[in-house]
């Protein structure tokens, strides 16, 4: 693997496993791109600034299994936290090969809103950083095989989530195809 990606990998880790905060103290954060998460402090002098030439290919795990189902699941938030951050330190949009695959306990929030409030009686939280997630280009996915294991039929997936095989199969074919691996 070349340098720049090890580099990569490594920030993205350390920067993402910092807390996330419910309501971030107004001021310092900002949300260039994804309103409703992933606040981030914009730092233009800070090391390893992003080169917004580069194309960045990254594969977020995401299993987090939701706590409070009224609220939007903290699983995506260091997704949505990586684009803030890339696209404030001028990466385009579309330079940035970002996919969210969902699965283990965190696969309840790929529901529909019928189907999740039928399950947990309130409106899923989470569509509203799914949705924007999808408009930033992140792709967004649910392990097929866990939405199987929960005894939950493919059509009751939320359409701007995709159906993958599984969550195995797509780890291993988008490292197979040079993205980074940033388990959350």
């Amino acid at each position: 693997m070349n340098k720049r990606y090890w580099i990569l990998v490594a920030l993205i880790g350390i920067f993402l496993s910092q807390p996330v905060w419910a309501a971030p103290p107004p001021g310092i954060w900002q949300f260039p791109v994804i309103k409703d998460a992933g606040a981030m402090h914009p730092l233009p002098i800070a090391t390893y600034q992003p080169d917004k030439t580069t194309i960045y290919k990254v594969v977020f795990s995401v299993t987090r299994e939701q706590k409070t189902p009224n609220k939007p699941d903290d699983g995506l938030e260091p997704v949505a936290r990586a684009v803030n951050v890339f696209a404030s330190a001028g990466v385009p949009l579309d330079h940035l090969k970002f996919v969210a695959v969902i699965y283990g306990g965190a696969t309840p929030m790929a529901l529909d809103n019928t189907h999740y409030k039928k399950q947990f009686g309130v409106d899923n939280p989470n569509l509203k950083v799914i949705r924007a997630l999808k408009a930033a280009g992140v792709e967004v996915v649910v392990c097929g095989q866990a939405v199987a294991g929960f005894g939950y039929q493919n059509s009751w997936i939320n359409p701007d989530v995709k159906i993958a095989l599984s969550a195995l199969s797509t780890l291993a074919i988008l490292q197979q195809q040079g993205y980074a691996l940033i388990p959350l």
